[in-house]
């Protein structure tokens, strides 16, 4: 059965479109379970019926033409109950219901399977032979692995539109594509798909006929792609502000470092020719950076596959595409870089959507700076169906609109109005406190990693930066950056942002994020050697970023440090401890530095529990709202089967915040949140009333905190808290804050936010 399974799902996979695999599936499992018939209904959502689309046994002119309510007949009970029946004389079943135009009267032993995809009903899946016995226990597992793996092919096919097609539109209902908001904003716009020219995956091996000329070949390609970007980097200077324009520094400095350029000829010098050593050397830096846990770091896979594929593109001398680009192009691609954005004339780009990807990606932060929506992660996205299709892209809710039908773009063309107006009255609260109105403050922070946050920060009037992730230096070279290079990156952070106070955490790496020069081997990278359980292995390692961090901030004294993944209370002892080590060793050379606040990031359940006794030994905390939730709820958010039950809205993540904020204010110790809760303006007056001192976000979020902070008061706040604390569900959490939005008159953030 198992070999069969395997042959069915081979050529269901293989089929031209979804009828073909339809045809595929009823024929192939009638065959092997030696039914008469096999049949598959589709549910149609909207009417909430099920149809019959495809058939082997039954008469052909009955696809099509039969449909059964969910409590009518047997595949309607399947469906309704969402599990399997299996009888021996079905037409005496009370639920049983004939139809004449189907010539199953023949047929008495029924066995019907739910088709389900991750919790949604898709179609049942019916086996019937003419004897009235009853199917036995393997048949029945076949047909449910069956059903399960019709399920993939089912949803996989909806994404496509072929679904739809296969069980009938509903006149002027669209196909509508779900992502993840990389730029804020609505998107009209014609589909433009950008191709990639150069295959690295297709590059075959072949031997270097001469290695000497093969790396002269490849450092000309360097060279060559090195003055294309620079072009780029020149062609952007008027559209970006000068910080953004450091976004192309990231890819130069990757053609520059050591271990790109010295595994490409390493490899040469093995015997293979440039194209396959370049593709064997993006792929091991790929590997590494997708391996990682932290969402920042792993979207650096993407800058990396793209700058192989220019390389690659020089080596084979092959030309970029030179298509027309519509007045209003909506760039599409599998997975899309920056410098391909960078490509298209500002003038013509009207919004961004890509199947991989996420708001960390480069392109994301590009779009920002440009104020381009942009949609990522469009899982199964059907690029090539895309070019030249009418598109409306929802960069708030991540939502892609192909060939919309009127009402929704004239609903479109209001909400584009709105977003205008919106945006001019948010522009009035920059450089304005985050003070409601009855004088409650809080600090509004922004979190950054990139040279290129820093100038929309400093521009939208934050109070600071209160995350500063440093492991980006590490990242990209061959070895451990050394103090002086550590201080100059650090300096330009701090004095950019002085005298407002920079929190730099330390160094977080380890575990599912290893260094390509100090590889680390964790079965359970989540549960691993990282954070601070790394450095403090490695004060050596340690004791040079805390050098560099306190030597940055001299004549600044604007530096807060922070330490990641603290779990105990000797780690954040440890940890001050070498921090004072550090002062002192300095202080011995000569160098004038003041010791810094010194904090620590509350992820773990452990650190919830043990809030008070950190709060006392250290000078602020910083709750991490997204690992932390990830550790309450056991949830891993980047995978996709279990990412729908991840919530920080759920009653035990906010209880869990509330919980660190109390214990901060028993000792007199300032607490923030700088995840993702701190960026979600309906959630703002919560955190402000359990007493938090700042939240940190992304800066395209700050003004629309600020707004929501400026309208409700301080008493609305606690009271909206104390009724958001005795919810037992996200669901009624999240119903709470949609009604005191409205009740103010900021339902436009409902549509542009999470709430």
């Amino acid at each position: 059965m198992l070999e069969t399974l395997h042959r069915i799902v081979q050529a269901v996979n293989g089929a031209s479109d979804f009828e073909e695999a339809l045809e595929l599936i009823v024929e192939r499992v009638a065959e092997a379970t030696s039914a008469d018939v096999c049949s598959v209904y589709l549910l149609e959502p909207e009417a909430a019926q099920l149809r019959l689309v495809a058939t082997q046994g039954l008469y052909s002119e009955a696809v099509g033409r039969v449909r059964l309510a969910l409590d009518e007949g047997l595949v309607g009970l399947v469906a309704q109950r969402e599990e399997s029946i299996n009888l021996e004389n079905a037409d005496r079943h009370p639920r049983f219901r004939y139809f004449p135009e189907t010539g199953e009267e023949r047929f008495h032993s029924f066995l019907g399977v739910p088709i389900i995809h991750y919790q949604s009903r898709l179609g049942v899946l019916v086996v019937q032979r003419r004897v009235g016995d009853r199917f036995n226990d393997a048949e029945v597992a076949f047909l449910v692995t069956m059903a399960a793996q019709l399920a993939g092919v089912m949803a996989h096919a909806r994404v496509r539109g072929d679904l739809a097609a296969a069980v009938g539109d509903l006149p002027g209902q669209a196909l509508g594509l779900t992502g993840i908001g990389g730029s804020s904003g609505v998107a009209m716009g014609e589909g433009f798909v950008v191709s990639h020219h150069a295959d690295l995956d297709g590059v075959p091996d072949r031997p270097a006929q001469s290695p000497t000329r093969e790396i002269a070949e490849f450092r000309a390609a360097v060279d060559g792609v090195r003055a294309d970007l620079e072009l780029l980097a020149e062609r952007m200077r008027d559209q970006l502000p000068d910080g953004e324009q450091l976004l192309f520094d990231v890819y130069l400095r990757m053609l520059d470092g050591d271990s790109l350029t010295r595994g490409v000829c390493e490899r040469i010098e093995d015997g293979h020719w440039a194209p396959f050593a370049l593709r064997r050397t993006i792929a091991e830096q790929v590997r590494r950076f997708e391996a990682m846990e932290d969402a920042y770091l792993r979207e650096r896979a993407s800058d990396v596959r793209d700058m192989g594929r220019r390389l690659l593109a020089r080596l084979l001398s092959v030309e970029s595409d030179q298509a027309r680009l519509p007045e209003q192009a909506i760039l599409v691609g599998e997975e899309l870089s920056a410098s391909q954005l960078a490509e298209i004339p500002p003038e013509r780009l009207a919004g961004v959507v890509s199947a991989g990807g996420s708001a960390n990606s480069h392109i994301a932060i590009l779009a920002r700076a440009l104020g381009v929506p942009a949609v990522m992660g469009v899982r199964e996205l059907p690029v090539h169906g895309l070019h030249g299709r009418a598109l409306i892209l929802d960069g708030y809710r991540g939502r892609v609109e192909v060939d919309p039908a009127e009402p929704l773009r004239a609903e479109y063309a209001r909400l584009q109005r709105e977003e205008a107006e919106l945006t001019a009255e948010l522009s009035e609260l920059t450089g304005l406190p985050a003070r409601t109105p009855d004088g409650a403050e809080i600090q509004l922070y922004v979190n950054t990693g990139l040279a290129a946050e820093i100038n929309p920060a400093l521009e939208i009037g934050c109070d600071g930066v209160g995350l500063h992730r440093t492991e980006f230096p590490f990242m990209m070279g061959d070895r451990f950056p050394g103090e002086e290079e550590q201080a100059v990156l650090y300096r330009e952070v701090l004095a950019a942002f002085a005298p407002l106070p920079v929190t730099l955490r330390t160094l977080d790496v380890g575990g599912d994020k290893p260094l390509p020069y100090f590889p680390t081997h964790d079965e359970n990278p989540f549960l691993g050697w990282r954070g601070v359980r790394m450095t403090l292995d490695h004060p050596e390692i340690f004791l040079t970023q805390l050098r560099a961090m306190l030597r940055a901030s001299v004549g600044l004294d604007n530096l807060r440090l922070m330490f990641p993944m603290v779990t105990r209370l000797e780690e954040a002892e440890q940890a001050k401890a070498l921090v004072m080590r550090a002062c002192e060793e300095l202080a011995e050379e000569g160098v004038a530095v003041t010791r810094p606040l010194i904090g620590a990031m509350v992820e773990v359940p452990a650190a919830v529990y043990q809030a008070e006794s950190l709060a006392r030994r250290l000078d602020f905390l910083s709750v991490g709202s997204n690992d932390l939730a990830q550790y309450l709820l056991a949830v891993d958010r980047n995978n996709s089967r279990v990412a729908s039950l991840y919530d920080e809205l759920h009653p035990a993540v906010l209880r869990a915040v509330n919980e660190v904020a109390q214990a901060g204010q028993r000792v007199g110790c300032p607490v923030s949140v700088c995840g993702s809760m701190a960026g979600e303006p309906g959630v703002a007056p919560l955190l402000l009333a359990m007493g938090m001192e700042g939240l940190s976000m992304s800066s395209g979020r700050l003004l629309r905190v600020k707004w929501v902070l400026r309208t409700l008061s301080a008493a609305e706040c606690r009271s909206l808290l104390d009724e958001a604390l005795a919810c037992e569900t996200p669901e009624a959490v999240k119903a709470l804050i949609t009604v005191a939005l409205e009740r103010h008159g900021l339902g436009g953030l409902i549509r542009a936010g999470r709430h």
